[in-house]
Parts: structure tokens; sequence; C-alpha cells
């Protein structure tokens, strides 16, 4: 393959990821097409996503293969294996003869084995001090990838990850601002349940808030609630 056959490859593979961020977004989408671009323009036979908040918390989301197997495989490399390690210290882990991993690895080595893999290399799926999982990239030859693959696989696994922690900083940002709109609205209704009672009652408005606020807590109801009923009519405190 030459230089520019390889930059027009990897040019389409972050193309296609970024295809995927700005229309329809989906999490999962996007981090299959992260692993069938390693797959097909990387130096490897299979890719998988393993993501979790947790180190013990890690599970497969997305891989080129959906075989028993390699699910079982990658699930034994987050609890004994590169995928942990990588997850836990926020580096690549490579293993390029499988067979002389380590022993505490023994079941990951062991199973990667009777499938044909004979190299592994996991890439941390990680944006400054936040890792959300890691890259796995398995190998049916022995050896180290290349220093170009691991730095496409690790720009490749950035922009997945950056897709993903700014679509969670989204949508936390949304549920700010709907729990905020709720209790300005929640605010208006009281107000205006304020206004209601006071009349009705001759009173100040503080003596119709606390008519409002002893109403709702000797009925353990949401004091929005009852303030929504006592404007619309269907309550009479």
């Amino acid at each position: 393959m030459t230089e520019s056959t390889r930059e027009l490859q990897l040019v389409e593979a972050f193309a296609s990821l970024a295809d995927t961020l700005v229309k329809d977004y989906d999490a999962i989408g996007l981090l299959q097409t992260l692993v069938e671009n390693c797959q097909t323009f990387l130096d490897v036979t299979a890719a998988a996503v393993l993501l979790g908040d947790a180190p013990a918390d890690l599970d497969l989301v997305a891989s080129t293969s959906e075989a028993s197997s390699i699910v079982e495989l990658m699930q034994l490399s987050a609890h004994a294996g590169p995928c942990i390690e990588c997850f836990t210290t926020g580096a690549v882990v490579s293993l390029p003869v499988i067979e002389n991993g380590p022993e505490k690895w023994r079941p990951f080595i062991v199973s990667a084995a009777e499938q044909g893999f004979r190299s592994v290399h996991a890439v941390p799926m990680r944006l400054r001090e936040t890792t959300i999982g890691a890259l796995n990239l398995l190998r049916f030859e022995e050896g180290a990838l290349s220093d170009a693959d691991v730095r496409a696989a690790q720009a490749l696994a950035d922009v997945a990850t950056i897709g993903i922690l700014h679509e969670r900083m989204l949508s936390e940002s949304d549920a700010i601002r709907t729990q905020l709109q709720a209790a300005l609205n929640s605010r208006v209704l009281i107000e205006q349940a304020k206004g209601v009672l006071a009349y009705l009652h001759n009173s100040s408005t503080d003596e119709a808030f606390n008519k409002l606020r002893s109403y709702a807590r000797s009925n353990r109801l949401l004091l929005s609630n009852v303030a929504e009923q006592v404007v619309q009519r269907t309550l009479t405190i």
C-alpha cells in the first residue's frame, strides 16, 4: 500500500466518523463505525470497544463480530486482560505475542489463542482526565502494530470519545435547562396561587403562601401541584 493510498483511506475513516456525529446521533452507530474502520483501514483482524464509568463496569458495546466467543473474550479482557489495564492506566497496552502475556491474564490468553489471535493492542478512549473505555485491536499475526497504525487508532478513538462526551455534556445541559425551566414554571404557579388565595380569604400573600405550603405538607403533595390545582380552581383550601 502506498503512503498516498493509506492517507486517502484514513481520510475516509475520519469522514465516516464525522458523518456519524453530524447526522442523527447514535452512540452505538458511532462506535460500530469506529471498529469497522479499524478493521478496514488498519492492520488488524478484529476490533471491539468496551465502555464503562469504572473498571468493574466495562462492557462490550461494539464489535466487528457478534460471535459469542468474541463477546466472551472481550469480557475476559475487561476483567483481567489488556482492556482493563488500558482503561485503568489510560495508556496503550500492547501484547505483540499473546502467549507471552502475564499469568494474571491466563483465561484471556487461552481464549484468544483458541480463536487464532496471536497479538492484541488496547487503545484508551480518553479525553484529558476522563476515560470512558478502551478500543481493542486483535490480530491473527504476532508482532506489534506499526507506529502509524497505533497513531491512527488513537486518533480514531479520540474522535469517537469526543463525540460521546460532547453528547453526554449536551444531554446533561438539556437536563439542567429542563429542571431550571420546571422550577421557574412552578414558581409562576405558586405566585398565581398565592394571589388566588389572598383574594379568596382577604389575606396577605404571606398568609396565602403559608396556607398553600401547610396544605401541601399535611397531604404530602408537591407544592407546585397544589398551586396548579388552586389556580385551575380544582382545589379549594
